[in-house]
């Protein structure tokens, strides 16, 4: 599984596609260059995941999740919700129209890479949730544990 950093902006063209960037491709391994993409159950976004990443994501949920269960099923159903795309010739992907009311009317995107997968924002919301962060360094030391406290020298002390 490939680990993916970075953000790029891309323009949209009126089909729904964009260049996918070469930064990002060359952090994909092997030539499989098909991807899933689904809209995120948490943002106002799209997560395009590699195949194989996707799949490992799928095989671990059905490890988890019972079948059986009605509950479950729905759980898996939203999180495997999802198109299987490929770059073409030009190295661009087209966002399939299941998923296109998410960044409709961009002409813009942002991609942002979150290791395992690259979130895909419209600019204009991209830049209005990051505007909004509050205090980023509470949040992570809510979220990740202990508290952090910078010292006279820059260096944090925990």
């Amino acid at each position: 599984m490939a680990l993916i950093i970075g953000i790029e902006y891309c323009k949209v063209d009126p089909n729904g596609r964009f260049k996918f960037p070469i930064a990002l491709k060359k952090q994909l391994e092997g030539d499989d260059v098909r991807f899933v993409i689904r809209q995120s159950v948490y943002a106002q976004c799209l997560e395009l995941w590699t195949y194989d990443s996707f799949k490992a994501e799928v095989e671990s949920l059905q490890k988890k999740l019972n079948p059986y269960n009605v509950e479950h099923r729905r759980i898996l159903r939203k999180l495997t919700e999802g198109n299987i795309i490929e770059l073409d010739a030009s190295d661009r992907l087209l966002i399939p129209s299941e998923q296109k009311a998410v960044v409709d009317k961009a002409k813009q995107i942002v991609l942002q890479a979150t290791g395992k997968y690259i979130e895909i924002w419209d600019y204009d919301t991209y830049h209005a949730m990051n505007a909004d962060g509050g205090d980023f360094a509470a949040l992570a030391a809510s979220c990740l544990g202990g508290t952090q406290t910078a010292g006279q020298d820059g260096d944090e002390l925990s």
